[in-house]
């Protein structure tokens, strides 16, 4: 399992978001993959291989 990445979520909520830190530790992380969603675009259907080995490439297992 990997860890949740939590440098991404701040700077995803802190920076583009531009949430105050007080709002950002009060969502959970189902309002912040919400969020996500809203800004990045949702996304229909599982991953296509260039975006699972991009996801592999960041998160790779056994660290």
């Amino acid at each position: 399992m990997t860890p949740f990445p939590w440098k991404e979520a701040m700077r995803f909520g802190l920076g583009v978001l531009r949430l105050p830190p007080r709002d950002f530790w009060a969502m959970s992380p189902r309002e912040l993959a919400a969020a996500w969603g809203a800004v990045m675009g949702e996304r229909a259907g599982p991953l296509g291989r260039t975006e699972l080995e991009r996801l592999m490439e960041t998160f790779p297992d056994g660290q």
